[in-house]
């Protein structure tokens, strides 16, 4: 699939070639997102878990205004990523679910602001 992918995009940058324009640079950077990160509620999830040194599933659902089944997708997405870290309890007969934001994913979410504020800059100066 990332041959295809590459393939795609050097097809379509030779297009732009021949036409005489070239993508503008907010364009090729805004491309180059991290889409994982970019989705509201994993950002959402991801900014919380930064200011927080760990949240519960019940914390994050009320913080987030999350349904159950939404937050859970989202979480494990992040988790599978490395982003997350994810524990599981029981407090007393209770299972408790806690999440900690890892030291990748504290990585890719600065990444992410710097690519945001990089973009936001581009914009401004036209």
């Amino acid at each position: 699939m990332a041959a295809k992918s590459a393939a795609y995009r050097a097809e379509r940058d030779e297009r732009a070639n021949r036409k005489g324009s070239v993508a503008r640079p907010v364009e090729a950077a805004a491309a180059n997102l991290d889409r994982l990160i970019h989705e509201r509620t994993r950002l959402a999830i991801v900014s919380a878990l930064t200011v927080n040194a760990s949240l519960t599933f019940n914390e994050l659902k009320q913080l987030l205004h999350a349904t159950d089944g939404n937050l859970s997708v989202h979480a494990r997405k992040l988790e599978d990523a490395g982003y997350v870290s994810c524990t599981k309890s029981f407090a007393g007969r209770m299972p408790k679910t806690e999440y900690r934001l890892s030291a990748a994913g504290r990585r890719a979410l600065e990444k992410y602001l710097d690519h945001m504020e990089a973009l936001i800059r581009a914009t401004r100066e036209g």
